[in-house]
């Protein structure tokens, strides 16, 4: 896996990938449509930010490169790669309960706030990708 270098980009099998960690400046693209939805990346190696028909989706501090984002009703999926260890914000449904597994280690449950954002940290670099799961409970 590396860098999106034109920021996002459908894939073959109906997921998107975003995200340049190695940007220096911060640079973004909207109104890239995929499957119905306007998509709007915000990317550079401090942060990578990705909102849907204006609403808020991924967040990862610092930046990362994720890909083959999949999002259904009960399930988030996508490979993310990054030089450091990254925090990532999710918007999921508010107060509910999700199992989180990151590269097939599954936590017990992780509720969301009130706003619906889900955070969790995974431990990045040296080249490598982290898969990461998030089903509904």
């Amino acid at each position: 896996m590396a860098v999106i270098n034109e920021l996002i980009r459908s894939e073959a099998d109906g997921t998107i990938s975003f995200g340049n960690y190695l940007l220096d400046t911060k640079s973004k693209l909207s109104d890239f449509e995929h499957n119905g939805d306007l998509y709007k990346v915000k990317t550079f190696k401090e942060i990578t930010k990705l909102e849907r028909n204006g609403m808020f989706v991924y967040e990862s501090v610092p930046g990362t490169a994720v890909t083959n984002l999949k999002v259904t009703d009960s399930t988030v999926e996508f490979l993310v790669e990054g030089t450091e260890d990254a925090q990532i914000t999710l918007e999921l449904e508010p107060e509910t309960e999700y199992k989180v597994t990151i590269n097939d280690t599954a936590t017990d449950g992780m509720k969301t706030n009130l706003g619906g954002k889900l955070v969790l940290s995974v431990e990045l670099g040296d080249g490598k990708n982290v898969d990461v799961k998030v089903e509904k409970l």
